[in-house]
């Protein structure tokens, strides 16, 4: 690492980041926003959502990328947008076509809360997303975070929005040796971010501030320094602790749960259930499945109950889920039925059905993407292979 410049933040109290910056690392950090926003102008993604920044757009736009990487909400963002284009249009959704619309996305809460805050804002504001940050903060499912991103970028309020990648830049800049899952770290960082802050471009800037901690200071060993616009203004860098900042807390390690998942397949459908309206995936679709491992023997007697006599039944290739907290490891089997029979708690659904109408967790995908050749063999009565 090259020696950089001499930094204006003060590292005896950068290295603790217990309280609110000084007034000589505040100037230090305001220095440091036009050549941020100087990088932005160069190497600002371009998002549908920065394109067209109405508050709704960026609203929808925050709440998919929250634990989910941009490209993998672009394709869910247009299709949200294009079918509830508007706040009234997603207040009146069924449930149903909501949660297909989030399907594989994951954290199915957050579109729960979106519907809720619409709801709120049809019945208290007029059908717009309120335009002050406090009044944003009063709607389920926005946060600081949030709150900050859609007053900036939408209604150019001056507030910031601090997400995981800005948190890092500011972590790096400072120094900054506390655990940033603490909350007085977080409130330094946060008020780090507000003395930065250009009052005439704020969203610019907090955009700005994401953008560079996802392209270039990247979280581990590996931070880009040498494409770093403000590298001589960090004083990690200057320290030589880039790599080794921001300080985390390890999380607690993930309970494990042993699971058996049966895809039952007859005439071109699939048997499904639904989950409980409370807990882990609630209300979602899933197929048939039991804890622990079972044998080909035990599914075989579990069928029996059932009343349903396979055809044949195949294992299937082991599949891994993670959750935040858990872990799935799954066991399949592939069970084809000659007649599709009642099944107690269970529905029998057609292909078309499920890809159009029926959200099942991306926990299963590993046996939803080959799901369409599966019926397509049930349904021509074809063997199984």
């Amino acid at each position: 690492m090259e020696k950089a410049e001499e930094s204006s933040v003060d590292d005896t109290v950068a290295a603790t980041c217990s309280g609110m910056p000084e007034a000589e690392q505040i100037e230090g950090l305001r220095r440091l926003a036009e050549p941020i926003l100087a990088w932005y102008e160069q190497n600002a993604r371009i998002l549908p959502w920065r394109e067209q920044p109405d508050p709704y757009r960026v609203w929808i736009s925050e709440i998919m990328l929250q634990q989910t990487r941009i490209e993998a909400v672009l394709p869910y963002f247009y299709r949200f947008v294009e079918v509830l284009p508007d706040i009234p249009a997603l207040a009146k959704a069924e449930e149903a076509t909501l949660l297909k619309l989030w399907e594989g996305l994951g954290y199915y809460n957050r579109v729960r809360n979106l519907q809720k805050a619409a709801r709120i804002i049809v019945e208290r504001h007029g059908g717009r997303l309120p335009s002050s940050y406090q009044h944003l903060l009063k709607l389920p499912g926005i946060g600081e975070y949030t709150a900050g991103a859609i007053a900036s970028i939408a209604y150019h309020i001056p507030v910031p929005a601090v997400d995981g990648n800005a948190l890092r830049v500011l972590a790096r800049l400072l120094a900054c040796r506390a655990d940033i899952a603490q909350p007085q770290a977080r409130k330094t960082l946060r008020a780090a971010a507000q003395a930065m802050l250009p009052r005439e471009r704020a969203g610019d800037f907090n955009q700005a501030m994401m953008d560079l901690g996802s392209l270039v200071c990247l979280p581990g060993p590996a931070p880009r320094c040498d494409l770093c616009p403000v590298r001589t203004g960090c004083a990690a860098y200057r320290q030589g602790v880039a790599d080794k900042l921001p300080v985390k807390s390890p999380q607690k390690p993930r309970a494990m749960q042993q699971k058996t998942v049966l895809v039952l397949a007859s005439q071109g459908k699939t048997l499904l259930r639904r989950r409980p309206a409370e807990g882990l995936l609630a209300g979602l679709w899933e197929f048939p499945n039991l804890d622990g491992w079972l044998t080909e023997k035990e599914v075989a007697a579990l069928l029996d109950e059932w009343g349903i006599c396979p055809a044949s039944v195949r294992r299937l290739a082991d599949a891994r889920h993670i959750f935040t907290h858990m872990e799935w490891h799954m066991h399949g089997y592939l069970v084809y039925a000659a007649d599709a029979l009642p099944v107690p708690n269970c529905v029998w659904v057609d292909g078309e059905a499920v890809r159009r109408e029926y959200a099942l967790p991306s926990a299963y995908s590993a046996f939803t993407r080959h799901l369409p050749r599966w019926l397509a063999e049930t349904k021509n009565n074809l063997e199984i292979h």
